[in-house]
């Protein structure tokens, strides 16, 4: 199949490419780069071994949608495009509802003006808030309790309502917990821009030396060692999820919607302990006040996602730690220490910009600094890069 993929520069969307391409379908990327680099679309093509079709749009630049969607058939879109940072979103409101909700209106609009009707969406576990009881089903109350889980909470209503309206429209909205880990070749992974919101790569980068200590935000959750729990995930388990549940959509019509993570909460602190016993790298804690919009405990129900979609994680807390630790060793400021030349982008419907992935051989399994080795992945070299931007709108 031909896949539109939004935001798949994207650290939960790179993943994603990969395996789909890995199943024989073809992806085309569509990201604004606002929060992702383009430096990641080489780095892709090592991995598939071939070029990778890529476009520099805005979300909500619905015209420039629906031209991408009726130039070329497309068989479904994943839509991973969102500003997504929790603290951010309390500080700024405006900038989600209007990022995140009026992306998805265009492209739902783009969607339906050219009859492609199957959506696998990332949603969010931060849609149950505070819940009233653990693990989270899909039928618990729905109370987000920040900016960032009621966009996701509304975009969710907004596509069930699209469904229920056109019976051919078919949608997955995928509730993810809390996605870690990176490429096992150390290719890809998670590049936050700025301050890391999230625990991994703020580990990651206290134990490569970019950070002096990690902020633990709350340290008197009413928990067993006073920090907050979450459901890890590795991303390349979330990542195969994604093509179950296109599959799934192939197979079925329905509106779907499943919660994605293990079953099993994890502390701050204990995810603290099992990075240093992987990386070898002792990490400074600092306990500071907890973050408006977080809540205590918050793991899966994932029963759903094995009975309708056979999906279920595979990969542990110590692998997620490994890849993470991989990925960072190998990329100390991220994405600015690919050995790949960025893609160039020009102004200009329908123009192609040029660029290439550097002609050099990859060694697919170099060793971090400590801890046991990955697995090996086989990474072809690749040394053309295909590129068209189309109407680029600027905006977050």
């Amino acid at each position: 199949m031909r896949i539109l993929v939004c935001g798949g520069a994207g650290y939960i969307g790179s993943h994603a490419c990969v395996v789909l391409a890995g199943l024989g379908h073809r992806v085309v990327v569509v990201d604004n780069f606002v929060n992702s680099s383009p430096r990641t679309l080489p780095c892709l093509q090592r991995i598939i071994g071939a070029p990778v079709e890529a476009h520099r749009l805005d979300l909500r630049d619905r015209d420039g949608l629906r031209a991408l969607l009726a130039g070329s058939r497309f068989d479904a879109v994943m839509h991973f495009a969102a500003l997504k940072a929790v603290g951010e979103s309390c500080a700024q409101p405006l900038d989600y509802f209007d990022n995140n909700i009026g992306g998805t209106i265009a492209l739902l609009q783009a969607m339906q003006d050219t009859g492609v009707r199957r959506l696998v969406f990332s949603s969010s576990a931060t849609v149950y808030g505070e819940p009233e009881q653990v693990p989270v089903r899909e039928d618990a109350p729905l109370s987000a309790t920040n900016p960032y889980g009621r966009t996701k909470l509304v975009m969710e209503q907004m596509i069930g309502d699209l469904c229920r309206a056109d019976p051919a429209f078919r949608a997955a909205s995928l509730r993810y917990f809390n996605p870690v880990g990176a490429h096992p070749s150390g290719l890809i992974g998670e590049d936050p821009c700025g301050v890391p919101n999230n625990l991994m790569p703020y580990l990651c980068q206290v134990a490569a030396g970019r950070r002096e200590r990690l902020r633990v935000f709350g340290g008197d959750y009413p928990t067993a060692d006073g920090t907050g729990v979450r459901d890890y995930l590795h991303v390349m388990d979330l990542a195969r999820a994604h093509a179950d549940a296109l599959d799934y959509l192939v197979r079925r019509e329905r509106n779907l919607v499943v919660n994605l993570g293990t079953g099993r909460g994890t502390s701050v602190l204990e995810l603290v302990r099992a990075f240093e016993r992987v990386s070898g790298r002792r990490i400074p804690c600092e306990i500071v006040a907890r973050r408006p919009g977080d809540v205590a405990t918050l793991y899966a129900d994932p029963a759903r996602a094995r009975r309708l979609l056979g999906w279920r994680a595979r990969l542990g807390v110590p692998r997620m730690c490994r890849d993470a630790w991989h990925w960072q060793s190998l990329h100390p400021r991220g994405y600015a220490d690919a050995d790949v030349d960025a893609p160039a982008f020009v102004a200009g419907a329908g123009q192609v910009a040029s660029g290439s992935a550097r002609n050099k051989r990859v060694d697919a399994t170099p060793r971090p600094p400590a801890g046991p080795p990955p697995p090996s992945v086989g990474v072809r070299t690749v040394a053309q890069w295909s590129s068209t931007t189309t109407s680029p709108r600027p905006g977050r």
